[in-house]
This record gives structure tokens, sequence and C-alpha cells, in this order.
């Protein structure tokens, strides 16, 4: 599969680990200009793969061929730096020229006596790296890094991978491979990041499980499916159409064979030893024929209806919780006082019964906060939460994965339970169960310590379905997991017969599983939202396009009152029949440049807009103000003989 202008030509490439094949003989290329996404189940080295593209790792068999000259950017799963380096040094430590200046005129600002400073200077002139170092900023602080002085060894895990993201965004390669660039990004920066890649010229390779991003972002989707590549020219809507097209075809073509298979197969058992040379090509032919026929589609779905443990009426009420933390200061600094971080103020909520809940709000806000104290694990400042008799809890939280490494798979979920009620007297044993979850009869026999990071997460959900709750309780559950278990897992959510409850940055899968959400807005404040996060966004667009007219709207009679007792002051001179005209052509003029005014400061602040963009508004603003006070002082001027 060669790509046409390629930037990057990948042949025969095939990667084991230990007596594992990863992936085998694979091919294909990326032209410039596209933006692809790959697609695969975890275990299938996705992450491997992405790894020898970038000469992290290396392939056992073929070639990797790049176009000469070409700026390449990666961001690793799991991003690594010094830990000796502050947030600002990290964001230049992988990068190009203009980087490595600005790293070199961060260091020197901090060394005493400003060594070499004008030298530095005159080389930040000539290649314009004021632009960039303010441009570099911006994207930080859209990924609320905001202290740039911060030691890496401060970061939580996720605030480094937004660093190490700032990073291969900020040197801005011709080439970006990205693995899984939503992980740990709230909501308002994930359509921030897919916005700013949408306006980019950048050709992009990435894996991801969030399926709108994809949607959006991509306009090719790669599937790396039993040791095949499938292309799909489209993004991921049109590849789930195509992707049936092909499951169709290929159920029939196995249903075929299985009807020939059993005609041949009649005639293997009366004819056991081949005569001829006809005979030996039917009977080679018939092998062939049976490996066909034996195919599976693995991904079958096949609907998995839990009987949960009956639940009472009564859930849970929050009776009017506060909750507040110190916050730190930052280093180096005296704190002024105790700042306080407040997550709930005077929070109430009767939990109903079969409730599906989504909650959502940016990082800090305290999500993961309101999912503990539900539980018990943090105490409130202030009232408190009241759980009801039967309720039977489902945790899964973001660092709850614990296993003995050299446990099998299968015994892991034995440890649970032995097997999981259906009702009507059926049941599913540990082994069916994960067989749901497309853990394979081998997979179930190995061990722990060779499973991948996100077989490790679809483990760790299993061990907490399996136990047969009935309110589950979900922490970023869908974090590392491949699109497929998404897909079970929704499915199972959707006839889940109890409550739930999820936070994540997962807007397609919010859609799917919750009806109603908690938006936590920060500084106490707590939303509730009747329906899923897709209307939640049309209700927040239009609420931001009715404030922006209003406040348009409020200006414009502002400045119209300011000049009224100067209008009735003033000595009536009547408009000449022109004046008349010029002044109603000024009033419409006016209003255009308001609106036009409020839309580009909109859009400079929204962060949702290319680099070329905010250059050209940028220099339209001060033209436009210019105008606009030019056009406003005339309208004064024959307002007062109007």
């Amino acid at each position: 599969m060669a790509a046409v202008n390629p930037y990057l030509q990948v042949e025969n490439l095939t990667r084991r680990v230990g007596d594992r094949v990863l992936f085998q003989n694979v091919s294909f290329g990326v032209a410039e200009g596209q933006r692809v996404g790959l697609i695969a189940q975890n275990g299938t080295g996705k992450s491997t793969l992405l790894n020898i593209l970038a000469g992290v790792d290396s392939a056992d068999e073929g070639t990797v061929i790049y176009r000469r000259d070409l700026r390449i950017g990666y961001l690793p799963q799991e991003p690594r730096y010094p830990q000796d380096l502050t947030v600002i040094e990290a964001c230049f430590w992988h990068g190009n020229s203009t980087t490595n200046l600005i790293r070199e005129y961060e260091s020197c600002l901090s060394t005493p006596g400003n060594p070499g400073l004008q030298e530095i200077l005159d080389r930040m002139d000539y290649e314009n790296a004021w632009d960039y170092e303010t441009r570099s900023k911006q994207i930080l602080g859209k990924l609320q890094i905001h202290d740039f002085q911060q030691p890496l060894n401060q970061l939580s895990g996720g605030q480094l991978k937004r660093v190490a993201l700032a990073n291969v965004l900020i040197t801005q390669p011709d080439f970006l491979i990205l693995d899984e660039p939503t992980n740990h990004l709230d909501l308002t920066m994930i359509e921030w990041l897919e916005s700013y890649l949408s306006h980019s010229s950048m050709t992009l390779l990435m894996v991801t499980h969030d399926r709108y991003f994809l949607d959006r972002v991509c306009n090719e989707i790669l599937e790396m499916d039993d040791n095949t590549i499938y292309s799909f020219k489209g993004n991921y809507a049109y590849y789930l159409e195509k992707r049936q097209e092909r499951m169709d075809a290929t159920n029939a073509m196995i249903a075929r064979a299985a009807n020939l298979y059993r005609t041949e197969l009649d005639w293997m058992r009366r004819m056991p030893q081949a005569r001829g040379h006809k005979a030996k090509y039917r009977q080679d032919a018939f092998y062939e024929l049976e490996k066909v026929a034996k195919r599976h589609i693995k991904e079958e779905q096949v609907r998995l209806e839990v009987k949960s443990a009956y639940i009472g009426s009564k859930i849970f009420e929050a009776q009017y919780v506060s909750k507040a933390f110190d916050k730190r200061p930052r280093q180096g600094l005296e704190a002024q006082g105790t700042e306080k971080l407040v997550i709930l103020e005077d929070f109430y909520y009767n939990f109903s019964r079969y409730e599906k809940m989504g909650i959502v709000g940016g990082n800090g806000t305290g999500k993961s906060t309101f999912l503990k104290m539900l539980l018990g694990e943090v105490e409130p400042d202030k009232g408190r939460f009241v759980v009801g008799e039967t309720v039977r809890f489902g945790y899964f939280s973001q660092d709850g994965m614990q296993f003995d490494e050299q446990m099998k798979v299968i015994d892991v979920i034995r440890r649970v339970a032995e097997y999981i009620d259906l009702g009507g007297g059926r049941h599913l044993t540990a082994m069916q169960f994960l067989q749901h979850f497309m853990f394979s009869p081998q997979q179930q026999q190995s061990y722990v310590y060779k499973l991948s990071g996100g077989e490790r997460r679809r483990l760790y959900l299993c061990t907490v379905l399996m136990q047969n709750p009935n309110f589950l309780v979900l922490d970023e559950p869908t974090n590392d997991l491949d699109i497929i278990t998404l897909q079970v897992l929704e499915e199972y959510l959707r006839t889940f017969q109890g409550c739930v409850i999820v936070v994540s940055h997962d807007r397609y899968f919010m859609d799917k599983v919750v009806d109603h959400l908690l938006v936590f807005r920060g500084e106490g404040k707590v939303d509730d939202f009747p329906g899923n996060y897709t209307q939640y966004r049309d209700a927040e667009e239009e609420r931001e396009r009715q404030e922006s007219a209003e406040a348009a709207e409020r200006k414009a009679k502002e400045l119209k009152q300011a000049d009224a007792p100067r209008r009735q002051h003033a000595q009536k001179q009547y408009l000449s029949f022109k004046e008349r005209k010029e002044f109603e052509q000024l009033e419409a003029e006016i209003e255009v440049l308001e609106t036009e005014k409020t839309e580009i400061e909109t859009a400079l602040s929204s962060g949702a807009i290319s680099v070329d963009e905010i250059t050209r508004l940028s220099k339209r603003l001060p033209v436009l103000n210019d105008e606009l006070d030019e056009k406003s002082m005339r309208w004064l001027e024959l307002a007062e003989r109007a």
C-alpha cells in the first residue's frame, strides 16, 4: 500500500515478543497532508509499532523509510524526561534550532550576570524566536501548564504527558506521531487540541480511542487486524460503515466455505488415500478450504445482560455537602494566608434508582474527590452522604489496578468469582466472561506480566464487573482501552440493571452511556444538565452566543446613554438630507463593526484557531478599532443634531 508523495513507507514489518507475534509483514504508507488514525485491539502492538516508527524501538524484520530531511515529532504514551528539568526546559528538550535557542535564552536569564545575553538576543531577533516563545507559552496555557519554572519531579503523570504534548506541538514538525494524545486531557483541552490539529498543515499518524477525535481530525483510518492492514479513505464514521461491509462480506465467504467444506469433508472421509494427481490437488485444496471455513470474526457482539444484585429505591442522598482543600503555593512563594480550593459548597442531590449519570469538568474541579466522598474514602468538611442499605458499589478507579504479576489471567478473575449470574437460572463462568471481553482461552492461561497496558486495564475492568455490583462507579474507565473493548463496555452499561456514575473525557462514550450530567465548573459550583454531552455542548455554545450578543447590545446602549446629557443641552441644528443618510448609514456600519470585533475577540481567546488565523486576526483588530473610533466620533457629532 504505497503512499503518493510519501512521507513514510513501511514494508513487511514484523515484531515478536518471546513466542508471541505482535504483527507480521505489515506494510503501509503515509503521504504528505494525510491525517491517519491507527486502530487495533489492545495487545496487537500499536505502541510498539509507533516506537519503531519513531526510532525508539526496532523491528525483527522489515523496513521503515522516511522522506529525506523530514522533521518528525513523536508523543509516546509514557514520555520520559530528566527529572531535574523545569517545565519550560522540558518543553524545549526535544526540538529544532529555534527551541534550542530559546532554551539557551531561558538558561542565560537564570544565570547570574546573564553572560552572552546580547549575542543571544541578536540571534533571537534574527530567527524570530520571540513570536515562537509567545506561541509556545500560549499552547502551554491551553493545556493548563502555567508555572513554567515548576520542576518536573513535582508533576503528576498526567501533567507530564501534557508537557510532552506541548513540546511536540511547539516544534511544529512536518510529520507528527501521537500515541493516545487525549489521555489526561480534560474536555476543554481535547476540544482545543481537536481544533488545533484540524486547522494544522502537519501530517499526522495517531493512535487514539477517542472516536469523536478520530472522526473530526483524521481523513484516513488504518485498521490492524489478524496481521493485516486495512485502509479506509475517510473519517471514523466512514470507517465504521466500510468495516461492517467488509465483515459482512467475510462472514458470507466463511458461510459459503463452510457449506463446501461439509461436502469436501465427506469426500475426504470416503477417500482417505489420495490416488492420482487430481485427487492430490483436491486434497490440498481441502486443507486451504478448511482454514477459511474455521475462521471466526473475533468481534462478533454477543449481548451480555447480567442480572445485577437487587437495589432498593433508596440509593444515595448528598445532604448539603461541602469540601475544600488548601491550595499549595508555587515553589519559592510565601503563602499569603490560606487559599482554599473549593470542591463542593452546600451541595444537595438525591440520586434516583437506575440513574446513569456522567460527571464532566476541568482537571482539578473535584470529580474524583466527589466519587471518593460517595464511597466513604474521603470525609466531607460539612454535610454527609447517606447511602441505601441495598447498594453494592463496584468501583473502577484511576489508580486501583494492582495485580500479582505471576498469576494467570483466569485465576485473577476466579479470585473474585467463579461465575456471574445472568438471571433465569443462567450464568457465565469466569472463562466465558473473560472471552466476552476478548481474552481468548490462550490469553486466559497466560500470565499477567505478559499483558500490555491496555489489556491490564481491561482485566481490571473485568474484576470490577465480576463482583456483580448494582451500582457502578467508574473513574476514567476509557483510558487505554481499545475501541472494540469500549463498544463492549458501552453495550454492557446500556443494558446494566443498576445505577451508574461515570467520570470520563470520552465524549462518544458519554453520549452512548449516560442520560444526564453533573457539570463541575470549579469553585464549588456544580450544575445538573438533563442530557448527554453533545446536547450539553450545544446548549453551552448557544449560551455563549447569547451572552456575546447581549454584551454587544449593552455596550451600544451604554455608549448612547453616556452621550444623552450632552445631546440634551446642545444647540439643536437639524441635519441635512445628506447628513441624515450618513447618520443612518453610520449606525448600521458601527453595529457591523462591533459584531466583527466581538467575534474576533472571542476567536482569539478560544484557542480553537490556527496560528495563521491568530496572526491575521491580530493584525485586523487594531485597524478595526481605529475604524470604529472614527465612525463612532462622527456618529456622536451627527447625533447631537439628530
